[in-house]
């Protein structure tokens, strides 16, 4: 116990000199524990030079985490407008700079560019949305199933796209891998060039199928269901909402209602055509 507490014992002491050396063995106690031990007189400690004082310590400056680098910021791709030389191409320079066109990595995987098929002064214009298996192998839009589907539509309105009054072309002249959604980037690089074939054209009408197309044209996130039945401006030109024939295969019922739009397409091309100041108000 007195090991533990820092005093030896000295066995050969006795009286004073055990008292003595006991006394000189335990460590000095404080001010406080000496005045409350009567007939104990303790020594002043020794006084400490104020060079070797231990100097006051400043206070510790708090941490600061170094900056982190500012994020790269990324510019959005300007909208595509026809400021460029597209906007003076002719159907032969626009078809060719199509095929040879590398804006987007959608020309990676391509088998042939899809520009469009039909009459070029065409009072109607139908846009799809991106080229499929068939018709990147063929070069030609809206065909296999959906293009036969699309064929008896016109058809029933007097419509043929060999036999005139129709131009048909695509938002995308490249095919997406896999047939997946277009990118917004992919439906910004290939505009330009519909706008242009919108103007060479120049339709009375525009009927537009299929939600990527519908979508971009108009620029709005707004589902078909919800712009079916008005009439919509695209460059100045009326355009009406439908359903892609592919989609009408796997939807039988909603056939009716791609009827109905083209009935209100026929409508108004009839309208414009005839100069009618009866035309419905556009959305």
């Amino acid at each position: 116990m007195l090991a533990e507490m820092g005093i030896a014992w000295l066995p050969g002491l006795v009286g004073a000199q055990a008292a003595a050396a006991s006394a000189a063995a335990r460590p000095v106690a404080s001010p406080a524990a000496q005045a409350a031990a009567p007939g104990v007189v303790a020594s002043p400690p020794a006084a400490v030079p104020a060079a070797a004082r231990a100097p006051a310590s400043a206070p510790v400056p708090l941490s600061v985490p170094a900056a982190e680098p500012a994020p790269a910021v990324r510019t959005a791709a300007p909208e595509p407008t026809l400021a460029g030389p597209v906007a003076t191409l002719d159907w032969a320079s626009l078809a060719s700079t199509v095929a040879g066109c590398r804006a987007c990595g959608l020309c990676e995987g391509r088998r042939n560019t899809v520009f469009g098929v039909g009459d070029r002064q065409a009072g109607w214009m139908v846009v799809g949305e991106a080229p499929g298996e068939q018709e990147d192998l063929r070069g030609e839009p809206f065909v296999g199933p959906a293009g036969q589907l699309l064929d008896a539509m016109l058809r029933s309105l007097g419509l043929s796209r060999s036999g005139g009054g129709v131009y048909i072309a695509n938002v995308l002249k490249c095919r997406p891998p896999g047939n997946r959604n277009p990118e917004p980037a992919e439906v910004a690089s290939c505009e330009p060039f519909l706008r242009r074939q919108v103007e060479l054209v120049a339709p009375r009408i525009i009927l537009a199928l299929g939600r990527f197309a519908v979508q971009s044209l108009l620029r709005t996130d707004e589902p078909i269901g919800r712009l079916r039945g008005r009439v919509h401006q695209y460059q100045g030109i009326p355009l009406v909402v439908s359903y892609h024939p592919a989609y009408l295969l796997r939807n039988l019922p909603d056939k009716a209602k791609a009827w109905a739009d083209l009935c209100l397409a026929q409508q108004v091309a009839a309208q414009a055509q005839a100069g009618s100041a009866g035309r419905p108000t556009a959305a």
